[in-house]
């Protein structure tokens, strides 16, 4: 399949979300691609999500191509995976501070998943993002820096959200990253509860505060 073929898996018409399904890495995708393999490409078992949970949203930021299996995972609950990478390829030749093409390896392997699930036009959607893009390390000058920000424009906006009955969202990661604090610092100023899990605890709300500084537990 082209790039084209895949983005419209992850893109179906007439599905809700999906005009923010970012086109960027489907660019390149083509039977050169055939020549890779994926082979630890296992959709996790997720606990802390148990059910479709129609006033609330997914944002998954895990490294690499982690945030698109797990994306798989949560669409097998009702969800649907909109990915929201935004990353540039290296030059030919060159080597990166952040690895595109596994990002692109998933989407082909995660289409595959996806066209055997049925998921509803109007599910709430779970957003992808890549860890990985703020890897911003350089062990010398040669080294192509394509590491990005997630920015507002990349998500609905939070008056979007909650007319469309979306009033919490759930972070899947590590950590929240500085560029998704200052995004959902001002959603949370705007009435939307934030979530926060590692994968092995239930979601617990977060009080965000201003960019710069840390995150504290809700009392």
């Amino acid at each position: 399949m082209k790039g084209r073929d895949i983005f419209k898996i992850w893109a179906p018409t007439g599905a809700k979300w999906v005009d923010w399904v970012r086109p960027v890495p489907f660019v390149g995708i083509d039977d050169n691609f055939k020549a890779y393999e994926l082979n630890d490409f296992i959709i996790p078992d997720i606990t802390y999500i148990n059910k479709l949970i129609p006033n609330t949203a997914v944002i998954i930021d895990l490294p690499g191509n982690t945030s698109i299996k797990e994306g798989i995972a949560v669409s097998k609950k009702g969800y649907r995976p909109i990915p929201i990478f935004n990353g540039t390829d290296e030059p030919k030749g060159s080597k990166a501070t952040v690895d595109n093409k596994i990002v692109k390896l998933g989407l082909i392997k995660g289409a595959t998943e996806l066209e055997r699930i049925n998921i509803r036009n109007d599910a709430p959607p779970a957003f992808l993002l890549n860890t990985d893009r703020m890897n911003r390390f350089k062990m010398d000058v040669s080294i192509f820096d394509n590491s990005w920000d997630a920015y507002a424009q990349d998500l609905p906006s939070s008056e979007y959200f909650l007319e469309n009955g979306i009033d919490k969202i759930i972070i899947r990661s590590e950590t929240i990253q500085k560029d998704l604090n200052k995004i959902l610092f001002k959603f949370q100023k705007k009435g939307i509860k934030i979530l926060f899990t590692d994968g092995y605890e239930e979601p617990k709300n977060v009080k965000l505060r201003k960019p710069h500084t840390k995150l504290i537990d809700e009392l």
